[in-house]
Parts: C-alpha cells; structure tokens; sequence
C-alpha cells in the first residue's frame, strides 16, 4: 500500500543522508582555507556542498601540488539517530496503518461472504420445504391419478368393443341385404 502525503514526503528524506558540515579542518590548507572555513555557516543545511580548492603551484610557475583530502566533520550522533528513529517510525506507522487496512477490508469481505452464505442457506431451505410440499401433494393427488389411468384404460377398451360391434353390425347388414335379395 502506497504512503501518501506527509508519509509519502518523511519516507522520502529517510533515503537522504545528511551532508558533512562544510566547517572542516583543511589540514594541508593555506590562511584562505581558514578563513572561508571561519566565514562559513554554522547551519550544515545552508551550504551543503563545499567550495572548490584552487590547485597551487609552486615558484616555477608549472607544477602543482597535491593537498591532502579531508574528510568532513561527522555530524551529531544523537540527531541522527534521533532523526533516523523518528523517519523509521513514521515508515512503521505507514506500514502497519496498510496492513491494518488490508485486514479491515478482509474482516468485511469474510463478513459478506458469511452474510451471502446465509442467504443462500434461507433461499435452499425455502426451497426445499417447497419441493417438500409439492412432493406431499403429488401422493395425495396420486389416487386420483390412478383412476384416470384405469378409467382410461376401460375407455380404450370400450372403444375397441364399438369398433368390433360395428365391423360385426355392418358384416350383419351386410348378410341381411344379401338374404333380402335372394
């Protein structure tokens, strides 16, 4: 989860590190290096980068020297730690806040699943209490069903008895007119 705002800008400065404090000792330095040392602020953050050392050269006019390197005052201690626990604080406090969240939105979803899941159990116990109840109903409609089956059945069979009587009564009359003629 992304950190926004001043969260976003106090994880931003955490990767910065602080510069070294111009006001070094210049070691192999002539007067003018004391002197700009003396001039230079006091505040580590007005002038962070320091100013060029002009290469010397000696009487001959074409050699120059090398000068020794310095390295810059180390800054205090406690403040950095001090600003280095309070960064990584405020990057903890993000961190947590987002997994908090994560969890929250986890908690609701589990939440309406539940919700959903009961639903659909209310919705299958509807339906089978219906099922149920047609089930009732189709065995006591079942008697019925089975006299019109049967009577059915009797209807068919009286149906082939009129077609045979007919075929019989036309072969009769059939006789009939033949002794008739005779």
């Amino acid at each position: 989860m992304a950190a926004t705002g001043e969260e976003a800008a106090a994880m931003d400065s955490i990767s910065r590190v602080p510069m070294a404090h111009p006001t070094a000792l210049n070691l192999a330095g002539g007067s003018d290096t004391q002197a700009e040392a003396a001039a230079a602020p006091e505040n580590a953050t007005e002038s962070l980068i320091p100013a060029p050392k002009k290469p010397s050269t000696n009487s001959d006019g074409g050699v120059e020297t090398a000068e020794e390197a310095t390295e810059p005052a180390e800054p205090d201690i406690n403040e950095l730690c001090t600003d280095m626990f309070d960064k990584m604080a405020v990057f903890l406090q993000g961190e947590l806040t987002g997994t908090c969240e994560d969890y929250r939105l986890l908690e609701n979803m589990n939440k309406l699943t539940s919700l959903k899941y009961m639903e659909m159990k209310d919705i299958s116990i509807n339906i089978s209490r219906n099922l149920q109840d047609l089930n009732n109903k189709y065995a006591s409609l079942q008697p019925y069903l089975d006299q019109i089956n049967q009577i059915e059945e009797q209807v068919s069979s009286l149906e082939q008895a009129a077609y045979k009587l007919d075929t019989y009564s036309k072969k009769l009359e059939a006789k009939f007119k033949k002794l008739e003629k005779r």
